[in-house]
């Protein structure tokens, strides 16, 4: 890719914009957030670590969202973050604003871009940005199954003593706390998870899972999770900009699939150089559709808010 756009200067869009760059996914970084000065101060502090990190990828930040302009890519990590005891879809109404003014900017910059969004609740603001663009969408989805999917990995990884590299797994639903861990989908390079783990202590995992975000929001107090999340991003982009054609769990447009319609979820895709390819509908048990009914339920309650937020 020649340029990629991040919305957004946090925490998470900072750590996002380092990662892109020392991985060289694309020549130019931008980033862009509504603090004066902000972003460009971050994107200098970034480009002075290229003598150590060996890149030479080009940061640029502005408070000007015409910063974006002609980008292969926009990274929406804009909104406020949960603070201890809040869901992700306490932060809907105060996001849903600054969601729509990053669409207008989206619209009127970068009209050819692929949109990536990482802003929660994910799921409805994914959705949010489709219906406001209109937009296929192949070129906008959502970022969550790939980090949850890292740490249900990370925690079978911690209760086995495996490498992290060996685990697979496989996370669908809201990004929230209905998502649906997939433990039959689960491996140790090839091997069913369930050959390691006691049914008890998956079912722990599976919880921890869920509570993922929240964990690392109870730790560390002032600040959400930030370096898994960009990495997870990263990830989504190397398969986009490399067009390796990698199956990972997106939060797509779903139409038909998983017996869905008009609703934006995480499912397993496949994401190449045009964005997100193709939705990749798994059979379901009983209880794996129960659950995944039970969040799309979840995300419904959410975008039926929507409407209510617009009067």
């Amino acid at each position: 890719m020649n340029k990629i756009s991040i919305i957004g200067a946090g925490r998470v869009g900072e750590t996002t914009a380092q990662i892109l760059a020392e991985e060289e996914l694309c020549r130019e970084v931008a980033l862009y957030d509504v603090r004066e000065d902000a972003a460009a101060g971050i994107a200098l502090d970034i480009f002075q670590t290229a003598p150590f990190f060996e890149f030479d990828c080009r940061l640029r930040g502005s408070h000007d969202p015409a910063v974006i302009a002609g980008s292969d890519l926009v990274v929406v990590t804009a909104g406020f973050p949960r603070k201890p005891g809040m869901s992700r879809s306490d932060v809907l109404a105060a996001n849903v604003r600054i969601i729509d003014e990053v669409t207008d900017h989206i619209l009127a910059h970068a009209p050819d871009a692929i949109v990536l969004v990482v802003s929660n609740p994910v799921d409805t603001l994914t959705y949010r940005i489709a219906q406001r663009t209109g937009w296929p969408r192949q070129r906008v989805f959502g970022q969550a199954g790939v980090l949850d999917a890292s740490r249900m990995a990370a925690f079978i990884a911690e209760e086995t003593g495996f490498s992290a590299l060996d685990i697979t797994t496989l996370v669908l639903g809201g990004h929230g706390d209905t998502m649906v861990p997939m433990p039959r989908y689960c491996t140790i390079n090839g091997v069913p998870v369930s050959h390691f783990i006691a049914p008890d202590r998956l079912a722990a995992i599976i919880d921890r899972t869920r509570q993922g975000g929240a964990e690392i929001l109870a730790l560390r107090k002032n600040s959400s999770a930030y370096d898994a999340p960009a990495a997870a991003v990263a990830a989504m982009v190397d398969a986009i900009s490399n067009n390796r054609r990698r199956l990972m769990p997106c939060v797509a447009m779903l139409d038909g699939e998983y017996g869905e319609r008009d609703i934006a979820m995480g499912v397993p895709c496949v994401l190449d150089e045009q964005g997100l390819a193709q939705v990749v509908e798994l059979e379901l048990n009983d209880e794996e559709r129960a659950n995944f009914t039970q969040s799309a339920a979840s995300v419904r309650a959410d975008i039926g808010r929507l409407a209510e937020l617009d009067h």
